[in-house]
């Protein structure tokens, strides 16, 4: 089985009814529908966010669509098909048009300037774009200058001359399933890694490592017919679409929330009857945030369905799930692990059932191993601090044209996640820092997030993200850059006194209240921190390492 057949199967057993919902707080009512046929503002009430709906049906009609239009360029299989769109009712049926084509998807951040696109599509060998209007003027900048991309099709309205109209084009074509043979062992799809030292590599993964990514999800979370998934994060990323699959496999209705507000979140739980959140760290921050500033009232919301919230993409701090549960006490609650190497969430998973072990990211998931290895690859014994290597079903098949890069990874089909761990005596893992994310100290290993959960405890802080910064006689001295709360006041003596609770050699020795930036998958950009407050000097350290 691949993962277009569970597709094939939902259109026709529930051929009628909702697989996917957009909903965008931000657009007008009177937006013009893209879609051709059938795409139907479905929501009637005052004041109502927009909302455009797809069933199960029409959705695997416009994958074949999108399909056959590739197929009627003389496509080949194995072409590289790239996907540079926002989240949107018309990026899955894409996605899985190039699949069905037997084609290799290629999604792109949305983050991405104009040279990181560039960079990407000649990396990936990309030979088709698809791409939204939000990325015009970047692709403008060079669209003269992409010899390997041989057509651009364009999702939405002001095409820009240089690209066709994808959606007229596939109104021409036929809306039954292509000729074409799929098997779990074809290559399915290229991810980008997030670029922490340096530009992106690019991610091969198989069709088995897809439908492994479905079995995985609903292994964990138990999503049935009755589930609705809110799905906020973006597609393009392993971490959204992997847990969407849930939804896929189950044959149950998906929500894409254009927007991250706290208000919007809740009132898309509401209106949609969502069951199960997946949220990053700092919008779950938000959320509680708002609602202990009385911003966001709960008793306007309706909130008895929601069954489960989970977070992965980046080390979970304890504090910030102890709070949730003060105000969602009915709330199951799971971290997912995973890497865009590891095809996304649930190598690793706390399990809803161990709400006590908050704090780890628990054990290996279904499918999967894990353990924790020194630097001759032997497993660590008690609480001593390894590397975290995974095995199963989801490991990449290679960084594309990059064999050097690969072997570094891969050994022995364990994946070498870069990830230092411990486990507890009852197996479960927790993260202690990215292996390049240690900081030496006096040769002492300082672990930045052991800092980073310590500091966020403190009731006026937001967010901190803790790098280690040059120094003449210790080698490195650990920096907290702290982000307050709005409408709050703190200062540096308030910090180091705090600090006070943790050993000497591990408090801070500059604190810098500055805005902590993260990237769309939540994770802290601490390459971006030390170029700005090292001058980049640790950065092209660890590079070399």
């Amino acid at each position: 089985m691949v993962i277009t057949d569970l597709l094939e199967r939902n259109a026709r057993l529930y051929g009628d009814e909702t697989a996917l919902v957009e909903l965008s707080p931000t657009e007008e009512r009177d937006r013009v529908v893209t879609w051709r046929e059938a795409s139907l503002i479905e929501s009637a009430q005052p004041h109502s966010p927009y909302r455009r709906s797809l069933s199960w049906r029409d959705f695997d009609r416009r994958a074949n669509r999108m399909a056959n239009l590739l197929l009627s360029r003389n496509l080949e299989r194995g072409s590289k098909v790239g996907i540079l769109m926002m989240n949107c009712l018309e990026w899955l049926p894409v996605y899985f048009g190039i699949l069905k084509a037997g084609c290799i998807a290629v999604p792109l951040n949305f983050r991405y300037s104009s040279d990181e696109i560039k960079y990407c599509l000649e990396l990936a060998d990309v030979e088709v774009l698809v791409f939204g209007p939000e990325f015009i003027s970047r692709m403008d900048a060079i669209c003269n200058d992409l010899p390997g991309v041989k057509m651009m099709f364009f999702v939405g309205r002001d095409k820009p001359d240089y690209a066709e109209d994808c959606l007229r084009l596939m109104g021409f074509c036929s809306s039954a399933a292509p000729p074409v043979a799929l098997c779990e062992s074809d290559c399915a799809a290229i991810y980008f890694s997030s670029g922490t030292t340096g530009f992106p590599k690019a991610i091969l993964h198989s069709h088995l490592a897809l439908i492994s990514s479905c079995e995985t999800e609903q292994a964990h979370h138990g999503q049935t017919r009755d589930d609705v998934f809110l799905c906020i994060p973006p597609l393009y990323h392993t971490g959204a679409k992997m847990h969407w699959f849930g939804s896929l496999i189950s044959g149950s209705k998906a929500v894409l929330l254009r927007g991250v507000k706290p208000e919007w979140i809740l009132r898309a739980i509401t209106e949609e009857k969502c069951t199960i959140v997946w949220l990053l760290v700092p919008w779950a921050q938000d959320l509680l945030d708002a609602i202990d500033s009385g911003k966001v009232k709960l008793d306007n919301y309706l909130l008895e369905q929601w069954r489960l919230m989970h977070i992965g993409a980046q080390p979970v701090p304890p504090s910030l799930i102890r709070r949730w549960k003060k105000v969602f006490p009915h709330h199951d609650y799971d971290t997912n692990y995973g890497l865009s190497e590891s095809i996304g969430p649930g190598c690793v998973h706390l399990g809803i059932e161990n709400i006590d072990k908050v704090g780890a990211i628990g054990k290996a998931g279904y499918h999967w191993e894990a353990k924790v290895v020194n630097d001759k690859g032997e497993e660590v014994s008690g609480d001593e601090v390894g590397e975290l290597i995974v095995k199963g079903p989801g490991v990449m098949l290679c960084y594309y044209k990059n064999k050097e890069a690969t072997d570094e990874i891969l050994k022995d089909g364990w994946l070498y996640t870069g990830d230092m761990a411990r486990v507890d005596e009852d197996g479960f893992i927790y993260l202690v820092d990215r292996k390049k994310d240690v900081v030496i100290s006096g040769g002492e290993n300082i672990y930045p997030v052991q800092i980073e959960d310590f500091l966020r405890q403190y009731d006026k802080i937001k967010d901190v993200a803790v790098i280690g910064m040059p120094d003449q006689r210790l080698g490195e001295i650990t920096a907290a850059i702290i982000e307050i709360k709005d409408g709050m006041q703190c200062s540096e003596d308030e910090i180091n006194e705090f600090c006070k609770g943790l050993p000497r050699y591990k408090r801070p020795r500059k604190i810098i209240f500055a805005d902590v930036p993260r990237n769309p998958t939540g994770k802290i950009e601490k390459p971006a921190l030390r170029e700005k407050y090292c001058g980049g000097r640790l950065v092209e350290e660890q590079i070399q390492s």
